[in-house]
């Protein structure tokens, strides 16, 4: 995973991946009761071309209108070497918007009286702590899910990705202590995933059921959600799954599917169209399903969940005029165009997925991908939502194409720059490189080992054996590391502080490109000499 919450550009200020998709019909989607019969065409045009522009493999699209499944479809191919198709039917990892399932968990649990929102976290895990006592004697069941806890955007995410690490949900809960908070708690918004892993270990706990048995049993299986699953070990037949593809150097390739089953509480669920506009119908429903309208969770928890909890910056700029932006439970809130909207994504390595809801309109929308870009959602959303809106017809394909290709110009130039840099310095290499050769630890990564083997310098951890790369000498006490696994696109500069003999004692890191993924989050690293 790189697993992680990828949000939408504009409307949440959350740095992501842009987009951008072409339209040659400016009058597309004309009016509010628009058919399925007069959508299915142009969501067709709007999809191929998206995916045409952002070389995106395969997509899945499913709009839900007044109580109905109006549009629900597949388009391209799975994998770019089998080149099978992708249908109604194929499973996508939902990444993150699996958070709106653990908050639907905890939600059915406070209907049966089993918890409340605002226990406290330690009378569920005593073992539970934070960076200091108060934090920990007042945490509750709610901070778990509003992002609100006083750590730092993706804190301590580089447990889980890399995947390929050994770390349990035990050592993250136990590692927490160690995660030094750059907020003061409850008073400010930075996505949090490690906290929704302590949520599914609370339901864990209060049912006696895993969390992935709960979501299955207690949220599928009334729901007939047939296909979906929480985690990719149950899939019974994975013939029907996409396969992740990274773009990288101009060229689209594949990379290794996410099966990180420690992550499940925030990222883990595998579903498609035809099932998350089962859960999307009972999400507008206020909880009730079917046509008896059984009740999954009642309207006071729905509620609840959409509730604003955190508040997050926003701007009343147009098109969509937004007042308000904040995170509920498990979801992203705000106002567009004087309309509620109840939205979230997510994005594992090689897949992106959006959800949106807009209730006062009856109307949802699901977009599922096959490739890291949140160009492709987020085209496809913006372009189906403003027909519903009646919001003039708007290019994103041409505004988010450029705002990308301006970012990417900086970031990569900025790189250019460093490998230049450490290039032009390349006869001080060994001189500086034997400074930092040693064996350090972190508190809560573990120990990690600069080592020299045929005049070439390698970063190795040992907890997560796929965060390991060659090290250079750049400027100063200043080094970068280049990772082996190049679709983490997460170069780090490595920052030595020495003793009075010249060996490095402390080791700081930090992404080289500022669009480096927020979970990899070096800069909360703290490396200290052992050997």
């Amino acid at each position: 995973m790189k697993f992680k919450q990828i949000a939408e550009f504009g409307e949440q200020n959350i740095k992501i991946g842009i987009m951008k998709y072409k339209l040659s019909l400016v009058a597309l989607f004309i009016g509010l009761s628009i058919s399925a019969q007069m959508a299915s065409p142009q969501v067709d045009e709007l999809v191929e071309k998206t995916m045409k522009t952002f070389n995106v493999p395969g997509i899945a699209v499913a709009i839900v209108k007044d109580g109905k499944v109006v549009h629900s479809k597949g388009y391209g191919v799975r994998s770019i070497i089998t080149q099978q198709k992708v249908d109604e039917n194929t499973l996508f990892g939902i990444a993150s918007n699996s958070k709106a399932f653990t908050a639907t968990a905890l939600a059915i649990l406070v209907d049966e009286k089993k918890l409340d929102w605002d226990d406290k976290v330690i009378k569920y895990i005593p073992d539970f702590k934070m960076y200091n006592e108060y934090v920990t004697n007042e945490f509750t069941i709610r901070d778990l899910l509003t992002h609100r806890s006083g750590l730092g955007m993706g804190a301590g995410d580089l447990m889980l990705w890399p995947e390929g690490s050994d770390f349990t949900t035990n050592d993250i809960i136990h590692n927490l202590r160690y995660l030094q908070p750059v907020s003061s708690f409850r008073t400010k918004f930075d996505y949090d995933n490690l906290l929704y892993i302590v949520a599914g270990e609370i339901i864990h706990k209060v049912s006696g059921k895993s969390w992935t048995e709960f979501i299955e049993t207690r949220i599928m299986l009334p729901l007939q959600m047939a296909k979906s699953k929480g985690t990719w070990s149950r899939i019974p037949d994975t013939t029907n799954v996409v396969t992740p593809h990274v773009p990288l150097k101009g060229k689209l390739g594949i990379t290794k599917q996410s099966k990180n089953s420690i992550m499940d509480p925030a990222g883990g669920i595998f579903s498609n169209i035809s099932d998350m506009s089962k859960w999307v119908l009972t999400q507008l429903n206020k909880g009730k399903y079917g046509s008896e309208n059984k009740v999954l969770f009642s309207e006071a928890q729905h509620n609840e969940m959409w509730a604003p909890q955190t508040i997050i910056p926003t701007n009343t700029a147009p098109p969509y005029n937004t007042h308000f932006s904040a995170y509920g439970l498990g979801w992203f809130l705000s106002d567009v165009k004087g309309y509620k909207q109840v939205t979230h994504t997510g994005g594992l390595e090689g897949m992106v997925t959006q959800v949106t809801l807009i209730p006062e309109l009856n109307l949802g929308i699901v977009v599922l991908t096959n490739q890291q870009s949140g160009a492709a959602f987020s085209a496809i959303t913006n372009t189906i939502k403003n027909t519903y809106l009646e919001i003039p017809y708007k290019d994103y394909v041409e505004m988010y194409s450029k705002r990308n290709q301006e970012m990417t110009g900086n970031a990569d130039k900025s790189t250019e720059e460093v490998w230049a840099t450490v290039v032009k310095n390349k006869n001080a290499q060994k001189a500086n490189l034997d400074k930092i050769v040693g064996t350090y630890a972190d508190n809560w990564l573990g120990e990690i080992s600069i080592s020299e083997k045929k005049g070439k310098y390698y970063f190795a951890s040992k907890r997560s054996p796929k965060l390991s790369g060659e090290v250079f000498f750049y400027k100063d006490n200043t080094f970068t590391v280049k990772w082996f696994n190049r679709n983490m696109e997460a170069d780090a500069f490595v920052y030595a502080t020495y003793d009075t003999t010249g060996k490095a004692v402390n080791i700081k890191m930090k992404p080289i490109s500022e669009l480096t993924d927020f979970s990899y989050d070096f800069q909360d690293l703290d490396i200290n000499r052992i050997k």
